[in-house]
C-alpha cells in the first residue's frame, strides 16, 4: 500500500533498501539449510533428539518468543511514528532494545544450565544442532541490537524523516527477519517431537 505522505517518486514496493533485502534473503537461505540439516539429523536419530529436547526449557523458549515479537512490534511502532511525523519514534525504538535484550539474557542462562548439566557441542547430534542453530541465531540477535541502537541514535538526531527513512525501514526489516527465524526455530527445537 502506497504511503500518501511520500512523493510519488519515493514510493517503493518494499520498505528499506534493496541491499538489505538481498542480505536478508541470503541469511534466510543459510538458516533454511541449517533447518534442513537439523531435520535430517532428527530423522536419523529420533531417540537422541527426543532425549535432548527433554533437557531444554520450553518456558525459556516461549519467553524468548514473546520478547522478540514484542521488540519487533515496538520497532514497527517507531517506523509508524516517523512515517506519520509523530514525536514518539525514538522512544518506541529505544524501548525495543531492552525488550529484545531479554532474549540474550534468557538464552545465555539456558546455555549456562545446559553446560552445567554436562551438555555441549560434542555431546551428540542434538546438542551440536541446538548450539549451532541457536548460537548462529544469537549472533543475529546481537547484530540486530547493535542496529537498533545505531538507528535510535540517528533517529534521536533527526536523521529519519518520512521522506528519508529507508535506513530505518531496512534495520527494522532485518529485526523482523530475526524474529521470523526464531518463530521457526522455537517449534523446530523445543516443540516438535
Amino acid at each position: 500500500m502506497e504511503d500518501p505522505l511520500l512523493p510519488a517518486k519515493q514510493r517503493s514496493i518494499m520498505p528499506g533498501d534493496l541491499a538489505m533485502w538481498i542480505f536478508i534473503i541470503a541469511e534466510l537461505s543459510v538458516f533454511a539449510l541449517l533447518f534442513l540439516l537439523f531435520s535430517y539429523l532428527r530423522s536419523s536419530h529420533p531417540n537422541v533428539f527426543l532425549a535432548g529436547q527433554q533437557t531444554l526449557h520450553p518456558l525459556a523458549g516461549l519467553i524468548n518468543t514473546l520478547a522478540l515479537l514484542s521488540s519487533s512490534a515496538l520497532a514497527a511502532q517507531a517506523v509508524y511514528a516517523v512515517r506519520h511525523r509523530l514525536s514518539a519514534g525514538t522512544g518506541w525504538l529505544l524501548l525495543s532494545i531492552p525488550v529484545g535484550a531479554i532474549y540474550i539474557v534468557v538464552k545465555l542462562w539456558e546455555y549456562q544450565q545446559l553446560v552445567r548439566a554436562g551438555y555441549d557441542l560434542d555431546t551428540n547430534h542434538f546438542y551440536t544442532g541446538y548450539f549451532l542453530l541457536t548460537g548462529f541465531h544469537l549472533l543475529h540477535v546481537v547484530l540486530g541490537m547493535v542496529i537498533l541502537t545505531f538507528m535510535s541514535v540517528r533517529l534521536w538526531r533527526g536523521a529519519y524523516q518520512p521522506e528519508s527513512m529507508s535506513g530505518l525501514e531496512s534495520g527494522v526489516c532485518y529485526w523482523h527477519m530475526v524474529d521470523l527465524v526464531w518463530v521457526i526455530l522455537f517449534p523446530l527445537i523445543y516443540v516438535i517431537h
